[in-house]
Order: C-alpha cells, then structure tokens, then sequence
C-alpha cells in the first residue's frame, strides 16, 4: 500500500485534539509491531494556535521529522491549517480535511483575511481531497470534541490495521466517560470513506 515507512501529517488547531489523535494513530502503529517515530508542534495550542504532529511508521524508522513533499496522508482538523501543512504532502498524498474554519488571530484583527477557498486551493494540486464534515458527525455521535475520532476513523480506511485495534487503542487514551461518544465517532468517521 505505502513504501517502507508511512508518513502521517496531523494539523489543526489548539482544542481540537489533534495530538491525542497522532498518539493514538502511533500506538495502533506500535501495538501492530512497527517502529513508530513522532514529533509535535503545540506552541500556541491552549490559544487556538496551530498544531501540528508528524507520525512515521514502518520496519525501520530513524527520523521523527517528514521532509517537505514526502507525507503519504495528511490528517487535516481545519482548512486552512490543511493550505498551511499541505507543502509536506506528496503529489499523490491522500488529504483528509474536516470541513471547518477557524479564524485565527490575524484574521479577527484584521491585518490577514481567510482564503475563500481552500479546499479548492487544494484540489488544485493534490487528486485524491476528502473533505468531510467530522464536526456534524461529532455532535450526532454525543460531542463536538469527538472530531478527532471522526478523523481518526476517516484514517484508519487508509491503514493497514484492524479496525479493532484502533478502537482498543482508543478506548485507552479517552477518558472513560467519554469512551462511548469517541468508539462511535470513530465508527462514523470509518463509515465515511469509500
């Protein structure tokens, strides 16, 4: 399916669980045998900032950090941080984007303004965009904040794990009040995909 180490690019912005998101995808990767490397940016991320998480897998892996052009998925909360990370996907990547805007600081004060289309944008370049609406399925599955479990379903179409191993996973890393909401968005968000 991929080449010998899968490189996986998460991005969004703060709140949204983008990093327990990388860590679960991580862990499934470990659990199933594989040599996992992570690395993250969360500078801004209590404020709304943006976040981003880099997760190679595969027999062998030696460095955290993907290099420009070389991400196989990019796992994208927001459209405009999808535009920011896009420069590390490769040409045949597969986008995964969550249909939702955020405005960030400059944008509220005025001094940059959101693109108009950034899923267009994206079209332009990259053939194989998905774009879906996890927030909508977050709700109807009991939480907004289950977005990442929607994308994480979304995902795990594109791996080459057992889907039992992604719920085992996790069920470990949600708190346990919120494990049923996370289990069924994770179940809607694989539902999604072709």
């Amino acid at each position: 399916m991929y080449h010998d180490v899968i490189n996986l690019v998460f991005c969004g912005v703060g709140g949204q669980g983008v990093l327990l998101a990388s860590e679960v995808a991580a862990q499934v990767a470990l659990e199933a045998g594989l040599d996992v490397k992570k690395s993250e940016v969360h500078g801004m991320a209590q404020r709304g900032g943006s976040v981003f998480s880099h997760v190679r897998l595969g027999r062998r892996v030696f460095s955290p950090v993907i290099p420009l052009g070389k991400a196989h998925v990019l796992v994208a909360f927001e459209e405009l941080e999808a535009l920011r990370y896009a420069p590390y996907a490769s040409p045949q990547a597969r986008i995964l984007v969550n249909t939702l805007r955020v405005n960030p600081i400059t944008v509220l004060s005025g001094e940059a303004s959101y693109p108009e289309d950034p899923l267009g944008m994206l079209k332009k370049h990259f053939t194989n965009v998905e774009a879906v609406d996890a927030l909508a399925l977050a709700i109807e599955a009991g939480s907004p904040r289950a977005v990442n479990s929607v994308m994480l379903g979304l995902l795990s179409r594109y791996l080459p794990f057992d889907p039992r191993l992604w719920l085992t996973v996790l069920e470990q890393r949600v708190p346990a009040k919120a494990r049923e909401i996370n289990v069924k968005a994770f179940g809607l968000g694989r539902e999604l995909s072709s």
